[in-house]
């Protein structure tokens, strides 16, 4: 099926306005069409002598058909175009609608560049498929039809000699088509390419200065703009060539008219009026000619781009809500969370090998319990964690809250009940209220997780406090004061599942200290999931498990964990000796400043 059928059900609810638009191509060309006509009797009036009343006459309807014409075509316009604008809308809120649906393996495996580039050029190309070529190729078959059924009128064999050469037209057009396609299908994707790596630089803006690739990377954009420059120029080239191959095509049948119908007029067979009629209605024929390969043109972009934009609409998202949904049963607090031998791999990306990060992982929370999660980097804690509000789903076993498999609960149901804080912390280029707000907080609620979350003075020192606007992904806060803005966030939501992935790598030691006492009381009667490389962060969790390559190596609580001497043991002795030597340091100038 041909992409831009696809568009359909987005021009379906503009049928009126469409159909009101193509009337007045239609009425427009018909129009246009009477002028030649009353030229025609003009030039033969004025050869028989006739009175100048009458040339008046003739004066005055071509002027009032003009002004007919002129209403009708900026009718077409408003009408087309706009439609094409609205369609335009309608298909980037439905793209922007399902891209909100489709889980993390496809962003994982989708760079963010190739789908701006999707978002803008693409839709931008597709829009012009959808108004300007339509409104011209209707213009061009009907005023090619009514050209020609007045040719007709004129003079049958003169028309057939002007239309010989013009045979030559749809073998031009399918060849170079099907070539500007191709060209422009390998331009988009190059624009993709292009833009990921204008939003990557972008984004690793300190990465690029710290590691003092400017001048690196300028030249990787150079080139791939040059590159750009190349494809494009490609695709000029053809589309150069079409304008042309036309023109000459239709300048051929000119000439025959010229010799032929001259050749006439001399032996008396043909006025001079219905010459000159004959001539301007080759030219009114010769332009939809021309103009075909304009939107022939346009409707190749449009069909590559839609073909684009396609892959984006028919991805279906490997998470989605059951066929048969349930429903979480009414509790106050927390829910019970349990795995069963749950193993995960993440998706493949660029042909490689899924990998696999969770094998056969089993452990049992009770409403209001603490689950502790510890292990080296790379064990699968982050892994552990997305699985529950399914960021992702297991390729095998099962996860259930309050003994209901999550894959049966209703997305917007599950998440509802979980509240997420991200190992990576993302803030949105809103003010900090917004932000702390963001999932349903009022505003006693914000104040609270603001308080817990130790960021109540942090706030207070910003230039407009809650209302102070941030960065880009929150640039203007540190690390620290971005993850307690992500803690207060969650809790804000007073949800009966609390998720920390590493909540806390950013802030110090005092401050995590802080946090936690202020966690303890705020996550009573809530069960709670903390991933954490401090150990020492989860000393009072009611279950602690050890991840090692994938597996739960030890679990239990912190002090049978720590009576067992193993992994857990050594992780903590590493960490406490690691906190010791750094306080070593720290005293050492003091001490030193005090002696002297």
């Amino acid at each position: 099926m041909h992409p831009l059928r696809r568009l359909v059900p987005f021009a379906a609810p503009y049928r009126a306005a469409m159909a009101w638009g193509v009337a007045c191509v239609v009425l427009s060309s018909a129009l246009y069409s009477l002028q030649p006509m009353f030229l025609r009797q003009a030039i033969d009036a004025l050869q028989r002598g006739a009175a100048p009343s009458q040339l008046w006459r003739v004066a005055a309807l071509m002027v009032s058909v003009a002004l007919c014409t002129g209403l009708f075509r900026w009718q077409m316009r408003e009408q087309l175009n706009g439609i094409s604008r609205r369609i335009e809308t309608d298909l980037r809120d439905r793209l922007f609608a399902h891209l909100m649906t489709l889980d993390a393996g496809w962003y994982a495996r989708t760079r963010t560049g190739d789908v701006m580039a999707r978002l803008t050029n693409d839709l931008g190309a597709v829009r012009m498929a959808a108004g300007p070529a339509i409104m011209y190729l209707i213009n061009t078959i009907a005023g090619g039809l009514f050209a020609l059924g007045f040719m007709i009128r004129l003079s049958p064999r003169l028309t057939v000699i002007a239309l010989a050469p013009l045979l030559l037209l749809p073998v031009v057009m399918l060849r170079l088509g099907r070539a500007i396609h191709d060209r422009f299908e390998s331009v988009q994707a190059h624009f993709s390419d292009l833009t990921t790596r204008v939003q990557e630089n972008l984004s690793g803006a300190r990465i690029v200065r710290a590691y003092r690739q400017e001048a690196a990377e300028s030249a990787r954009f150079g080139a791939m703009s040059t590159e750009y420059v190349h494809r494009n120029l490609a695709l000029a080239r053809l589309n150069a060539l079409m304008s042309p191959s036309f023109t000459l095509i239709a300048g051929l049948g000119s000439v025959a008219v010229l010799g032929f119908g001259g050749a006439m007029v001399l032996r008396g067979t043909l006025t001079v009026g219905t010459l000159v009629a004959f001539g301007i209605y080759l030219t009114t024929l010769t332009w939809p000619l021309i103009a075909l390969g304009w939107v022939t043109n346009l409707f190749q972009r449009g069909a590559a781009s839609m073909t684009r934009l396609l892959e984006i609409l028919d991805a279906t998202p490997a998470v989605h809500d059951p066929a048969a949904p349930r429903a979480l049963p009414p509790r106050v607090g927390g829910r019970s969370v349990e795995f069963r031998n749950v193993s995960f791999a993440y998706p493949p990306r660029d042909g490689a090998p899924p990998r696999e990060v969770l094998r056969n992982v089993s452990f049992t929370i009770p409403a209001g319990g603490t689950l502790g999660v510890v292990g080296a980097t790379g064990a699968g804690k982050s892994a552990l964690l997305e699985l529950l509000p399914r960021f992702f789903d297991p390729q095998s076993g099962s996860i259930l809250i309050d003994g209901i498999d999550v894959r049966d609960l209703p997305l917007e149901s599950l998440r509802a009940a979980i509240g997420f804080v991200p190992q990576d912390p993302l803030l949105f280029g809103e003010t900090i209220a917004f932000n702390l707000a963001y999932g349903g907080a009022d505003d006693a609620a914000l104040s609270w997780a603001a308080d817990v979350a130790q960021l109540s003075e942090a706030v207070t020192r910003l230039p407009a406090g809650l209302q102070t606007i941030l960065g880009e992904r929150g640039i203007n806060l540190s690390g620290g004061q971005k993850q307690r803005a992500t803690i207060a966030r969650a809790l804000g939501r007073q949800p009966a599942v609390v998720v920390l992935d590493d909540a806390l790598s950013a802030v110090d030691t005092n401050t995590e200290a802080a946090i936690l006492h202020g966690l303890r009381d705020a996550l009573s009667g809530r069960t709670a999931l903390i991933a954490s490389h401090r150990v020492t962060a989860l000393r009072e969790a009611s279950h602690i498990i050890v991840l090692a390559d994938g597996t739960v190596a030890e679990q239990g609580t912190h002090e049978q964990l720590v009576a067992r001497r193993g992994r857990y043991w050594e992780l903590l002795r590493r960490q406490l000796l690691e906190e010791s030597i750094e306080s070593e340091t720290d005293d050492a100038p003091a001490a030193a400043s005090s002696a002297s």
